[in-house]
């Protein structure tokens, strides 16, 4: 037999690697999905790096809701959570200067199902 290579070329021609491609359902589902922890946290970062300009903290806020709207039409938002992104953003771009820091130290302002006054939904 003639020498093709290291071994590890006569392993793979020898097809008893147990390692190989043996038709593997590909799975579409990323396991990479934001949480709602994670898109606040994203939001906070954004409005925390501009507190001191509140007008290009809201403009990044408006970019923030075109991908929220995006990731919502791929189905990596649901749609609670974008309202809930959303009562946020409504707040946050009505916002005076003094109210946009008030919003950014409002800790309840930042948890997880803040309905903005509105207990009942």
């Amino acid at each position: 037999m003639m020498n093709r290579g290291g071994p590890l070329v006569e392993l793979r021609f020898m097809r008893w690697w147990p390692f190989g491609k043996r038709g593997r359902a590909i799975v579409e589902d990323s396991p990479h999905v934001k949480g709602t922890r994670m898109w606040l946290q994203e939001l906070r970062s954004v409005c925390e790096r501009n507190y001191q300009s509140p007008s290009a903290g809201q403009s990044l806020v408006r970019e923030m809701q075109v991908e929220w709207t995006d990731a919502n039409r791929r189905g990596d938002l649901d749609d609670m959570l974008l309202q809930g992104l959303d009562r946020r953003a409504f707040r946050l771009l009505r916002a005076s200067a003094e109210e946009w820091i008030d919003w950014l130290d409002n800790e309840k302002f930042w948890e997880p199902g803040w309905k903005g006054g509105f207990e009942t939904e």
